[in-house]
């Protein structure tokens, strides 16, 4: 079985999709969203589809697809469709595997349920998503506690925005884990332009590690 990486974030909107994109991409990998809340506009995996120029049959079938834009667990009620995470197993592919959350690590997925239990029964390694703004000390170093208190493998921290070296530096010394690199906020955000920001910020040997 090929190795999988769940990309993980600090909050929602911080850019992980993009990265995971761009990810996803680099391996020549599969993309799978457990859990897709909101279903008006483009959805994650038509994001990554259309963004990172994924095949289609690399681009995973989502195990939930939920109408209403909110945290999962109130999606489902709204839908009258019960989420049973006994039911969200990883799709056995012959490439490498890119998986994306919902929001932060801490999000409900049943009322009983939170991300962040997926991942500990899962033990794929997590690549954290951090934005690189005010506010984002805190939360990354309570995300990687809560990571830890569930003894969940981790790969390392992406940040996500402009540079703020000291930002940087003390989220990687604090939480004593490895910072992978920086991607930047792209515009525009094109398909060329995200694959070249990737290889130009990223050692792709980082993630290569977790693969032999």
């Amino acid at each position: 079985m090929m190795p999988r990486f769940v990309v993980a974030g600090t909050d929602t909107g911080i850019g992980k999709t993009v990265f995971a994109t761009a990810l996803t991409d680099a391996l020549a990998g599969c993309y799978w969203k457990p859990v897709q809340s909101g279903l008006d506009g483009e959805t994650d995996s038509e994001t990554v589809r259309r963004l990172g120029r994924i095949p289609t049959d690399r681009i995973l079938p989502e195990g939930y697809r939920l109408t209403t834009p909110v945290s999962p667990h109130l999606s489902a009620r709204i839908d009258g469709v019960p989420i049973s995470p006994d039911n969200l197993s990883p799709p056995a592919v012959d490439l490498p595997l890119v998986i994306e959350g919902a929001g932060g690590l801490l999000v409900p997925l049943t009322e009983r349920t939170v991300f962040a239990d997926l991942f500990a029964r899962w033990q794929f390694p997590v690549i954290l998503c951090a934005r690189t703004g005010l506010g984002t000390i805190n939360h990354t170093l309570l995300s990687l506690e809560a990571l830890r208190h569930r003894a969940i493998p981790i790969l390392g921290v992406v940040f996500i925005g402009d540079a703020q070296a000291d930002t940087e530096n003390i989220i990687a010394e604090l939480g004593q884990v490895r910072r992978l690199g920086r991607l930047p906020r792209l515009d525009p955000l094109t398909p060329d332009g995200l694959r070249q920001a990737f290889c130009d910020r990223f050692d792709i040997d980082c993630f290569r590690e977790a693969l032999a």
